[in-house]
């Protein structure tokens, strides 16, 4: 455990945002080099890292240990910290592990450093390991995307990048993310009529596959519900919220023009009470500030502020399809999360994740966007799309997984599919024959500044990890 958390550490000092990764990707190359073990880098900035099996297992089948190099990067307001160059200040509280104000990346360094440790190690029995890191999964999974089979040999792949420490996942949602945007056309302000900033803030937020099904408050939807109660009376001047389209957004903001002050101030505080009533158990610290802001001079025009108010009224947010079969009853099956809205290139784009198991109704969701947006008078492109994951009944692995997890804990463990991107799907498109499961320690609150693990729990999964490999013959 004392290895683990090493290398989770050192991981930590190295800033790895999406799109960030050669500084890590690098690092795991000469790490690799410095104990005389193959290694594979390529454009993308993955890594794969090999050593042979010890004596026992030479005849073993070689296993993939497979975790991501990134991480989503989220700050709290009032934090100064810099992703692209300061690293993460982990914070240990006795057997609790979190940051200082920001995403720890527990999601998935910790995948990244239960290798290190294994790979490091002289004294674990295992089969040949092929560890597999791969780049910018949590944006569009593009390094998954890219490996060439060629580098990998092994057919059986252990995805580490599990939450659950009894859970273990054996399919994933596919998914998709359109960017909606809208042609910015301004008016100047020719009034005396005031310029409000409304702020939503205080809500939970968190993974939008994971915590989808949690009926957590969206704050862009917050500010839509408000905007469409005060439309007749306001222009938009700016607007703005979310961080990441797969974290559920926790704050938005928008400035406003209006001749009736008292009116939409009067209107806010009304429905402010009706969402706080609302969402009293699921987020119940929402905030709705309003401030008045000067020497402002131009407003969106009231077309392009009625489309975006529109838009961001009729586009659906949160689950939309449920399973209702035996194996899976209860678990999400399709599901959409309004992430980021932004001024960009002179549009204001609005960016959504949709998620689901079906690509059927992947493309029933999406093309409901498709018409709103059609409505609206807005585009719509389609980014970053990845393959659902299915679950296979005569799985080897899974089988060994059972055995050996009920002769270590004690347990029978949970076996589940999860509403989230896996890069397992990717995977088993790769090596069609490949037999996978995904599965981690817990951590807790991920894709938020709340996100924390436990050390114990680590070091369970750790143990169970080396009793996993010694079991696979």
């Amino acid at each position: 455990m004392l290895e683990v958390m090493r290398w989770f550490r050192a991981i930590s000092s190295i800033p790895r945002e999406s799109g960030n990764e050669k500084e890590i990707s690098n690092f795991l190359v000469n790490w690799a080099k410095e104990r005389n073990l193959e290694v594979h880098q390529d454009s993308s900035f993955n890594v794969i890292i090999k050593k042979e099996a010890t004596e026992k297992y030479k005849n073993a089948p070689t296993v993939i240990i497979q975790g991501h190099t990134d991480m989503v990067c989220v700050k709290t307001k009032d934090s100064n910290h810099n992703f692209n160059t300061d690293p993460i200040e982990i914070i240990e509280d006795n057997d609790i592990v979190r940051a200082n104000n920001t995403t720890l990346g527990a999601d998935n360094g910790i995948a990244i450093a239960y290798g290190l440790a294994l790979l490091d190690s002289n004294n674990i029995e295992h089969p040949k390991i092929e560890l597999l890191c791969t780049s910018s999964e949590e944006t569009d999974m593009s390094g998954a995307l890219s490996l060439k089979s060629k580098n990998l040999s092994g057919k059986i792949i252990l995805n580490i990048d599990g939450e659950e420490e009894n859970v273990f996942i054996v399919s994933s949602a596919g998914g998709i993310t359109p960017i909606i945007r809208f042609n910015i056309k301004k008016e100047n302000i020719n009034d005396n009529g005031s310029n409000l900033k409304i702020s939503i803030s205080g809500l939970k937020g968190g993974h939008s596959g994971m915590e989808i099904n949690k009926q957590r408050a969206n704050a862009i939807k917050i500010l839509a519900r408000i905007l469409y109660s005060i439309r007749e009376y306001i222009s938009i001047i700016s607007i703005e919220g979310g961080s990441k389209d797969n974290a559920i957004a926790t704050y938005s903001e928008c400035i406003i023009h209006t001749n009736n002050k008292e009116d939409v101030e009067n209107i806010i505080n009304k429905l402010y009470k009706n969402i706080k009533n609302e969402y009293s158990f699921e987020d119940s610290d929402i905030k709705i500030n309003i401030e008045e802001v000067h020497n402002i001079k131009e407003t969106f025009s009231k077309d392009l502020s009625n489309d975006i108010i529109d838009f961001l009224m009729a586009i659906p947010y949160g689950v939309e399809y449920m399973y209702n079969n035996d194996e899976l009853k209860g678990l999400v099956k399709s599901s959409l999360n309004i992430g980021v809205i932004r001024e960009f290139n002179n549009k204001i784009e609005v960016i959504v994740s949709i998620r689901s198991a079906e690509e059927s109704l992947l493309e029933e969701i999406n093309n409901k966007i498709k018409i709103i947006a059609k409505r609206t008078n807005a585009e719509v492109e389609d980014t970053a799309p990845y393959p659902s994951w299915k679950f296979e009944k005569n799985s080897k692995i899974i089988e060994i997984i059972k055995e050996t997890y009920k002769d270590f804990s004690g347990r029978e463990p949970i076996i589940t599919s999860v509403h989230a991107g896996l890069e397992c799907g990717i995977l088993k498109q790769l090596i069609p024959d490949a037999d996978i499961v995904s599965f981690g320690p817990d951590i807790f609150n991920v894709h938020t500044t709340e996100e924390y693990f436990n050390k114990a729990s680590v070091e369970r999964t750790w143990e169970y990890l080396k009793k996993l490999l010694s079991h696979i013959k």
